[in-house]
């Protein structure tokens, strides 16, 4: 089966990685586990890469990756060797999903980063870990980084003698919903990722990415349409729609159920399989299901991948 023709679901480990939530991922027909985090929010939250840490260390199988990391917060060479040492303790499993935050001004302050750079400092350091993934001496004097024949070595976990890590390092996947984010995507990312888009935005931003990628001429063969699916999934459609209403209406201003039913769907799990083979139409191969609610989110991630996964198709409605 052709990559195009394969669909495929990741979980999102909310409201944080725990062992024995993942353990039960491990065993559902899923592929990968995700986890983002701020570094300043609001509330209280983890940060990327130390969840990503704890998710390498208790999964065995799936893909692990970082949905999202705010790059432009943090140096590339720090998280250049904080990547490549997880990708190497968990044989080749690592993706990182970049994007550029701004909602939470404060930590942008803190940490003397203008938020009117933030789309400037993740393209340049997406190039720089580019760079330093290549494994041999590299030079780069940009508008905000500066290296001069530095060499980033991957370092073999005990007892292995060839490299787990992943030829030209982890796979870079780019979050947003904007055009510049796109246009991010279509020249520097290995593939999009975007989040709270409906089906019919989604397909808009697929001819975007195209459009852009033969543009500054790149081809786009392995690049991976993902999507981050805010959604809950119950027996009871009525109780799964009232989660993703409390969960993310205050959160996004309030948004009516209306318009949250065309970025966030839920339902059950007949329903979502018509939900979802609309996004599969619009271009989408890889969801990652991020459970809109506080309570049993393995249920949600469970009826996602057996009851749901199993019903979608490529090409039903031309996609």
């Amino acid at each position: 089966m052709a990559a195009d023709d394969r669909i495929v679901f990741g979980a999102a480990a909310l409201p944080e990685p725990e062992r024995a939530w993942l353990a039960a991922v491990e065993h559902l027909p899923i592929e990968s586990v995700w986890q983002g985090g701020h570094l300043l929010p609001p509330g209280g939250s983890g940060e990327a890469i130390t969840r990503l840490a704890l998710m390498t260390a208790w999964t065995e199988r799936v893909r692990v990756g970082t949905a999202i990391l705010l790059l432009p917060l943090y140096h590339p060479v720090v998280v250049a060797k904080q990547l490549l040492d997880l990708d190497a303790r968990s044989g080749g499993r690592v993706s990182v999903g970049v994007g550029v935050g701004g909602e939470f001004p404060q930590e942008f302050d803190a940490l003397g980063v203008p938020l009117a750079e933030r789309g400037a400092r993740t393209n340049e350091g997406i190039e720089v870990l580019r760079l330093l993934w290549k494994g041999e001496p590299v030079s780069h004097e940009g508008k905000f980084f500066h290296l001069d024949g530095v060499h980033l070595r991957a370092v073999l976990p005990p007892g292995e003698t060839v490299s787990p890590v992943q030829p030209g390092g982890p796979p870079i996947l780019v979050s947003g919903r904007k055009e510049p984010a796109m246009r991010r995507a279509a020249r520097l990312g290995d593939g999009w990722m975007p989040y709270l888009v409906s089906p019919a935005a989604y397909a808009r931003s697929v001819q975007t990415i195209r459009r852009e990628a033969s543009r500054v001429g790149r081809s786009l063969e392995r690049f991976e349409w993902m999507m981050y699916l805010y959604t809950s999934i119950r027996r009871d459609g009525e109780v799964a729609r009232n989660e993703v209403a409390s969960f993310l209406g205050g959160a996004y201003g309030d948004q009516p159920r209306a318009m949250l039913d065309r970025i966030a769907p839920a339902g059950t799990p007949e329903e979502m399989v018509g939900r979802l083979q609309a996004y599969v139409d619009a271009g989408v191969r890889h969801f990652v299901i991020s459970p809109a609610t506080g309570a049993d989110t393995l249920e949600v991630i469970t009826l996602a991948a057996e009851e749901v996964l199993p019903r979608l198709v490529v090409g039903a409605g031309g996609g």
